[in-house]
């Protein structure tokens, strides 16, 4: 596997490196599961349907079977039955008759045509019709939505609210998925403490794998999180190992920057390849990418809103791709009118936390939440969208188009 390290290199050569590492998945990856239990994992194979829909010819609405050739100017038929849904109609049907039908009933062998009761007038002798009618109007045939062994759903799709029911109605009862990935994850450093205990002075709390591990569970990965490891060497080596063991994935926040005890890129040199390690992009400049023996390396900034951000943009997708979520991708983004100034120097790619909206003329605009440090985590609680300014871009001024992407359900609130 060749690396490359030099220099920054930008989002999308960052996105295109790891696409290019993940391998392709196989039938060991898979696994068959109850269509009970199967809610948010990602289609392994096609989905056949095992029957056709509708299963029989039914009818479209409320009216009258009969046959056309019994229907001529003046014509009033005799009911000669009448068919529901799971009630058909078994019974014998003479020529010139017709039959009473509800929507969904099954239509009776023979009849060719129904005719909706709206346009039908009802008397003691029978039926007449006041409107004409053509051969096979409001009949839904056999298999007019769905064929058997039609794939209903592609590979790599995840299985939600708008796909189970629909295989349910196949009467589909199990279904081939992805195994959940392995994802491994701890936060680095002396300064870091557990949430919720009281802090001495210098201590901030370890919000970064709180979140990681939040954001990895709504991706729907099965997550082994290794606490807060000190700036020691040895304890990193055995967090690496240890993660490397159970993982498809290790994701740590901090220590990927160029401190004095920031050891992790150290020990990834050690026991692993480093991929990259600076992005142009802001924030998040300093994000780890690599391999280690058995798993994939990727180390977060410690900054709260660089961690989430690089998260988002970076390995979120390659969860994705590594999870068989082939049909996953980032919101489309968007043309907005700035109604706020937004600073920016030119040289990286920048994701400003912004609140966009449509105004009274229609129009799409954005503002920003305020200060865009990257420890300022309040900024994403208050966004909907990122505001994406290019790296060659200056400060905007207010009435300058941007682009915006808006929030996927992982940040939406």
């Amino acid at each position: 596997m060749e690396f490359n390290t030099a220099g920054l290199i930008s989002l999308q050569e960052a996105l295109d490196k790891m696409r290019a590492y993940v391998p392709k998945k196989t039938a060991q990856d898979a696994e068959s599961l109850p269509l009970a239990t199967a809610a948010g994992r990602i289609t392994a194979a096609p989905v056949l349907s095992p029957i056709f829909v509708p299963p029989f010819d039914n009818s479209a609405m409320d009216g009258y079977a009969l046959r056309i050739e019994d229907l001529h100017e003046g014509a009033v038929l005799p009911v000669a039955g009448k068919a529901f849904a799971g009630a058909p109609f078994h019974g014998e049907w003479p020529a010139g008759t017709c039959i009473r039908i509800m929507t969904g009933a099954p239509v009776p062998a023979g009849a060719d045509t129904v005719i909706m009761q709206e346009q039908a007038e009802v008397s003691d002798a029978g039926i007449r019709f006041t409107a004409t009618a053509q051969k096979g109007q409001n009949i839904r045939l056999t298999g007019d939505d769905i064929k058997q062994g039609d794939s209903v759903l592609p590979a790599g799709v995840r299985l939600g609210a708008a796909e189970l029911p629909l295989l349910a109605s196949l009467g589909v009862t199990e279904v081939q998925v992805w195994k959940p990935l392995k994802v491994a994850v701890f936060s680095t450093g002396d300064e870091l403490q557990p949430v919720g205990t009281p802090l001495q002075e210098g201590q901030i709390y370890d919000t970064n794998r709180f979140a990681v591990r939040l954001m990895l569970e709504q991706l729907g990965c099965t997550v082994l999180d290794l606490g807060i490891i000190r700036d020691d060497p040895q304890a990193l080596r055995k967090a690496f190992e240890e993660a490397n063991e159970f993982a498809d994935l290790v994701i740590s926040s901090g220590g990927v920057s160029v401190g004095e005890a920031d050891y992790t890129k150290q020990m990834l040199d050690e026991l692993g390849e480093i991929g990259f390690w600076k992005l142009a992009m802001k924030p998040g400049k300093p994000f780890a990418f690599g391999k280690l023996k058995d798993s994939w390396f990727c180390g977060l900034p410690g900054n709260p809103v660089s961690a989430a951000l690089t998260f988002y943009q970076l390995v979120q997708p390659f969860i994705a791709q590594l999870s068989g979520h082939s049909a996953w991708q980032f919101p489309p983004r968007l043309k907005a009118k700035a109604v706020t100034p937004l600073k920016k120097s030119p040289g990286r790619l920048d994701f400003q936390r912004g609140i966009f909206s449509t105004n009274a003329e229609g129009q799409l605009e954005v503002r920003t939440t305020g200060h865009q440090g990257s420890h300022v985590f309040s900024s994403f609680s208050q966004a909907n969208c990122f505001i994406v300014l290019e790296r060659e871009r200056d400060n905007v001024t207010a009435g300058e188009i941007v682009e915006v992407e808006p929030f996927n359900a992982l940040l939406r609130s």
